[in-house]
């Protein structure tokens, strides 16, 4: 047989779309050439696939060798394709029988040996190869990700003669069998926070709705220690969850930890293509390292303005599409904002005495640094200040998370058997459709509105922390006090900038 058909994986994003290996020997001078819109380690494929064939002792064809990667449209890069190809050339040199091969797809890069070496995005594709319904080959190293997913039919080898034998039905491999692990907890506690009751409050309502939050305060009040706890009074992630986090931490090389949400916190000096992504070759950012997790932006207003703007349409959208000329990448970022950032440029309160030397259009620009848009797209804003030293040097310990979890827990569970999402993800539609505000208390909003110049973003704001507080007590529909703590957790006057 001189033509022989396999399928691998190209990774587009957090996507593994079907590529067709085609080999075809025929006569002519002896070279390899591959065509279908691969990239330059694609191309150097050649060189190592006939080096490992040599060195495991198969007989590399003395023939024209064409390699077709289809589609052809679709850009191809790394060394994944090396084990497709190399099996393509056996297969069409009748080395290795063509059946052992149907419904199956092949990934993985070679060694000059032969030895099988791991590849990145083997997780998204083994969902996608699952879903077609086809068996998996691939290196050993990669066999703990093909673990996480229990209906996949995988086979792992770490030689292509190991392989090769397992396809003679020689020695036939065992399959990869599914070990997913415990899920990781997080070991900071919210026990180690020492006063601070609201800040705590905010957390505690930022966990149970999703929402955004923004601390400001002097240096070492705990803004960062407050931020840090945030990952663990979360609930734990759903299986589909943990694997599209486990998907993206894949396609980056990054070490999986199973059921853990993520926690990023990149330096003020990142750009915007690092917050949100970018490159030639798209690759994901913070924002969608952080999906399913948190994104903690410490020194708020030491960012570039124009690189926080990037994150106005993610935070609404949960996803950012990247464009370039020849094609647009999605990648998820559904994640929760959490920011710190100091009073003014001095660290401390604008009625602090520390703070006299500045102007008050000095202190404007210093907030200025953060857009309105941006800013509006945030729900609570809570002050932290200054623990009194005789609470510091106390030995008494706050709640500790797991019981912060409970009930956050509970408002989570109340949110998907009413509307089947978090409350910070309703629109203004469903908010009125859902009921929970009596006459009286929607003219508060209004009344509220029109005394502190509200946007309509940051009424239907006000209304969706007031509903979190209502799921947290258990109530059945939003109180006055629900509306008025709410609006307590929007301190945009103590910072300084309009509401």
């Amino acid at each position: 047989m001189s033509l022989a058909t396999l399928y691998t994986r190209a990774v587009i994003g957090v996507e593994a779309p079907l590529v067709t290996v085609e080999v075809h020997l025929s006569g002519g001078l002896p070279q390899m050439a591959i065509v279908g819109m691969a990239e330059t380690a694609v191309k150097e494929s050649k060189d190592r696939v006939r080096s490992a064939l040599i060195n495991a002792q198969f007989d590399f064809p003395a023939s024209r060798i064409t390699i077709n990667l289809a589609p052809a449209d679709l850009p191809k890069g790394g060394g994944r394709y090396d084990l497709a190809i190399a099996l393509g050339i056996l297969v069409a040199s009748g080395q290795i029988p063509a059946a052992a091969l149907r419904d199956t797809e092949v990934m993985g890069e070679l060694s000059l040996s032969g030895e099988l070496r791991p590849v990145q995005g083997v997780l998204p594709a083994a969902m996608a190869a699952q879903n077609a319904g086809r068996t998996l080959l691939l290196p050993s190293a990669n066999a703990e990700e093909i673990g996480l997913l229990t209906e996949c039919q995988a086979f792992a080898a770490d030689h292509l003669l190991t392989l090769c034998g397992h396809l003679r039905g020689q020695a036939p491999l065992l399959p990869v069998p599914t070990q997913r692990p415990e899920a990781i907890h997080i070991a900071a506690d919210m026990a180690d926070i020492k006063g601070q009751p609201q800040a705590r409050k905010a957390l505690e309502v930022a966990a149970a709705g999703g929402h955004n939050l923004l601390f400001f305060g002097p240096p070492g009040t705990g803004k960062t220690l407050l931020a840090s706890r945030l990952p663990g009074i979360l609930p734990a992630l759903s299986t589909a969850e943990a694997l599209d986090v486990a998907a993206i931490k894949s396609i980056t090389g990054q070490a999986i930890q199973w059921g853990q949400r993520p926690f990023r916190a990149p330096h003020h000096t990142c750009s915007g293509a690092a917050l949100v992504g970018g490159g030639s070759v798209p690759r994901p950012g913070e924002i969608t390292l952080a999906h399913h997790g948190v994104l903690f932006l410490d020194e708020l207003t030491e960012f570039n303005r124009s690189t926080l703007d990037v994150l106005r349409e993610p935070l609404e959208s949960g996803e950012i599409v990247i464009s370039r000329a020849a094609r647009k990448t999605t990648f998820p970022a559904r994640f929760q904002l959490v920011a710190a950032m100091n009073p003014t440029p001095g660290g401390y309160g604008a009625n602090d005495q520390r703070s006299r030397g500045y102007t008050p259009d000095q202190l404007q620009r210093y907030l200025s640094r953060l857009s309105g848009p941006f800013l509006d797209r945030i729900d609570l804003y809570v002050e932290v200040p200054t623990v009194p030293p005789q609470v510091l040097q106390g030995r008494t310990a706050g709640e500790g998370s797991a019981a912060v979890r409970e009930r956050v827990q509970r408002a989570w569970e109340r949110q998907q058997a009413r509307q089947q999402k978090q409350n910070r993800d309703l629109t203004s539609t469903e908010l009125y459709e859902l009921g929970m505000l009596a006459p009286e208390q929607r003219q508060l909003i209004i009344d509220l509105a029109e005394r502190f110049r509200l946007s309509a973003r940051a009424q239907h704001r006000i209304e969706k922390v007031a509903l979190t507080l209502a799921d947290l007590e258990g109530a059945t529909s939003i109180t006055k006090a629900h509306l008025i703590e709410a609006l307590n957790l929007r301190q945009l006057d103590r910072l300084g900038v309009a509401t």
